[in-house]
């Protein structure tokens, strides 16, 4: 009996003091920016544990930008993040060997737009010559104006730019500081919203996919050290991430729910409006109806490469293929939206 006993006690030593071989993967993510609807479905994956049954710890952090989140995974500081498809274009025409690469696209469409009154001056594109835009300084929507007045037959030369801090921008154009304003067309949304205006009545909406610059914009972006060193995370992030936003996309109350204890002081009303009008507008498009939400056309990506080298007047155009890998995708039929 003694043997006996000694040997169960011999043995449960073993299996306590032995190693743990199936350890998680460390992941750090970055957002583009503060933690908003959009962003829910990050959490949603943490929360309902997609990420753990990915053999992935994934730690979430909040941006400063979506171009600042291709900065994080460019210089190490983060494994992935969520960010801009366009700043990674120019990340990779000036530093090819450190860029990250998009895994899987979630805004399809851009949201950049210009933004006028309905009984304002400006009631088309070509209307903007002579006029004052007000725009953030350092935008990406507006540093892809010229891009725009190229593809609409106007002289953007002759537009002058007032630029002012990102909450101010919408006011200038209810004041009539400005006839028209460079913005993503969401955060407009949600400011007039905010402000007691009526956008879709009171306002034209310019989008820039609409009128000729028909670009990309924020997807999920990895290192490339993770993908060479660990490409089965790179799959399972991608596969937990779209199980997340097709949960999302099915129940958007779930994302917001999460999102509210994540952010306690979220204001669920106006973070429900930006995550349906996101949903709606760069998520539902006659492109991911084909390819599914994740996928792109290469040729598209192509054209949009050539745009933004022109735009930002790089010296190197990246190919296509070192800016989106689409080999760590899921299946089509599990990135359908509901």
């Amino acid at each position: 009996m003694k043997y006996v006993l000694s040997s169960l006690l011999a043995t449960a030593t073993l299996v306590f003091a032995a190693p743990s071989f199936a350890q998680s993967i460390p992941i750090k993510f970055t957002l583009d920016w503060a933690a908003q609807g959009p962003h829910s479905w990050f959490y949603l994956a943490e929360e309902r544990g997609y990420f753990d049954e990915e053999g992935l710890d994934v730690t979430i952090d909040q941006g400063e930008g979506s171009a600042a989140a291709v900065s994080r995974v460019t210089t190490g500081a983060y494994d992935a993040g969520f960010g801009d498809i366009n700043a990674l274009i120019q990340a990779a025409a000036t530093a090819p060997d450190d860029a990250p690469v998009m895994v899987y696209l979630i805004y399809n469409r851009a949201p950049f737009a210009i933004i006028s009154k309905k009984d304002g001056p400006v009631q088309q594109l070509a209307d903007l010559e002579g006029k004052i835009v007000a725009s953030p300084a350092g935008s990406a929507t507006f540093r892809l104006f010229p891009a725009l007045a190229e593809a609409n037959g106007f002289d953007s030369s002759t537009v002058e730019t007032l630029n002012a801090d990102q909450n101010l921008i919408e006011q200038l154009l209810v004041r009539g500081d400005a006839e028209a304003i460079a913005q993503f067309g969401a955060t407009s949304y949600m400011n007039f919203m905010a402000m007691g205006e009526k956008p879709e009545e009171d306002y034209n909406w310019f989008f820039y996919s609409d009128n000729g610059v028909d670009l990309y914009s924020n997807g999920v972006i990895v290192s490339r050290a993770l993908i060479e060193d660990h490409p089965e995370a790179v799959t399972g992030l991608v596969r937990a991430i779209n199980r997340a936003v097709m949960d999302v996309v099915a129940d958007p109350q779930a994302g917001i729910a999460v999102l509210t204890a994540i952010e306690p002081l979220t204001d669920s009303a106006i973070e429900t409006q930006r995550l349906q009008y996101m949903i709606d507008n760069q998520l539902r498009t006659a492109e991911t109806a084909k390819l599914g939400l994740g996928d792109l056309s290469m040729d598209r990506l192509a054209v949009s490469i050539d745009t933004v080298v022109k735009a930002y007047e790089l010296t190197t155009k990246p190919d296509a293929a070192a800016i989106f890998d689409p080999s760590f995708l899921p299946p089509l039929e599990e990135r359908q939206l509901p």
